[in-house]
């Protein structure tokens, strides 16, 4: 029995790993690269880090309400790139 996944439901699986890989990043000493997320992290890092994901769920349900799905099957394959930089820069963290 094949599990056939929705672009969707893979965009918010993504979010949730972007999420998860970049609070386990900052506990590593990594720094969040992106101006716009430095910004929202004023209030905290994780705090930051959580808005930055509720913003990019509500656009990408803004994708979904206009009918946008091309929108929101690119930005999936960006999440997943995202994701192994995440990755990447977990593993060249210097150990604690």
């Amino acid at each position: 029995m094949a599990v056939q996944i929705n672009t969707y439901q893979l965009f918010v699986y993504l979010q949730l790993l972007d999420l998860l890989t970049t609070l386990v990043g900052f506990k590593l000493g990594a720094a969040e690269a992106s101006p716009f997320i430095r910004m929202m992290m004023h209030a905290g890092p994780a705090a930051g880090v959580i808005a930055s994901k509720v913003l990019a769920l509500g656009l990408g349900a803004a994708c979904v309400w206009a009918n946008k799905a091309h929108v929101v099957r690119w930005i999936t394959y960006w999440y997943g790139v995202l994701i192994v930089w995440n990755l990447m820069v977990m593993l060249v963290a210097p150990a604690a």
